[in-house]
């Protein structure tokens, strides 16, 4: 999505792009300081910035059909999972939402807005690691079960272990939409017009994207972990697409209800009102 921007092959005309790479769950939380004027976020995450950020209608992750992935060391059912220890990627990503409506949606008695890391939901307790060491952590027997997202769900199996859900697979089969899992989000206080500019540029930056696919997944196998070329490939394709260009009015009514059954269920604290530029 950002081969383009980061690598001088659109034009930005005044504006300067500087790129802070860091995992999903630390840009939820710089963005509750509204640290950062366009920034990836989980949209559990953006439930809370409502505020400060719109959304970007272009630079969407959906799961059509697969998503977050449970996985154990043992065969088990999701019944199986209510009352076990799950390592989680962190308390504000989709995700870890999709976990806890999956399992009963009940509030977990730590506010997801606190740093933490260990706590009950309800029907689960967790346990939260860097999303790239879940597996290890799984394997080793640390917990009983992991919530596992990005290359993960390719790779699972490497090392023994057993799907117990994909969360974008059972939100499909609920309620017929794709699960909306990441987005980017872009600081109000720029204004409308530099809102509409950059979300713009960030558009084209995706389309080149996807118009020089080889080009652009080798700039991202530079930050891709323990995956060949083919998975590199397969994980973008699942990501990166049509649903990136534009959320669309599926994509938008996705949204709307996932956020709208977390708040029915009391994991989010409040209605939340979307804005979309683009």
């Amino acid at each position: 999505m950002f081969h383009a921007l980061a690598n001088d092959k659109i034009d930005t005309g005044e504006y300067q792009f500087t790129h802070e790479l860091v995992d999903i769950e630390t840009l939820n939380r710089r963005a509750l300081n509204a640290e950062l004027e366009l920034t990836a976020v989980s949209l559990h995450g953006y439930a809370y910035l409502t505020e400060t950020y719109a959304l970007c209608a272009c630079g969407a992750s959906m799961g059509d059909g697969y998503g977050p992935m449970v996985v154990a060391r043992e065969p088990m059912s999701i019944g199986d999972l209510k009352g076990k220890t799950i390592a989680v990627p962190g308390t504000l990503t989709t995700a870890f939402l999709a976990l806890n409506l999956c399992l009963g949606g009940r509030p977990a008695r730590h506010s997801p807005l606190t740093t933490h890391r260990e706590g009950d939901a309800g029907a689960f307790r967790y346990h939260v690691h860097d999303f790239d060491r879940i597996l290890d952590v799984v394997a080793a027997g640390e917990v009983d079960a992991g919530l596992i997202i990005h290359e993960g769900q390719l790779t699972y199996g490497e090392q023994g272990l057993h799907l117990v859900v994909d969360l974008g697979q059972w939100w499909k089969e609920l309620t017929g939409l794709p699960l909306p899992l990441g987005a980017n989000a872009i600081r109000k206080d720029l204004g409308q017009p530099a809102m509409d500019e950059v979300t713009a540029l960030l558009k084209q930056s995706i389309q080149y994207g996807l118009d020089h696919r080889q080009e652009a997944l080798t700039h991202a196998l530079q930050y891709g972990r323990d995956l060949d070329n083919a998975q590199a490939d397969e994980f973008v394709g699942m990501y990166v697409n049509d649903w990136t260009l534009d959320f669309g009015p599926r994509g938008r009514e996705a949204v709307a209800a996932l956020l709208q059954r977390g708040y029915e269920a009391g994991i989010i604290p409040d209605p939340v009102e979307l804005q979309f530029i683009g």
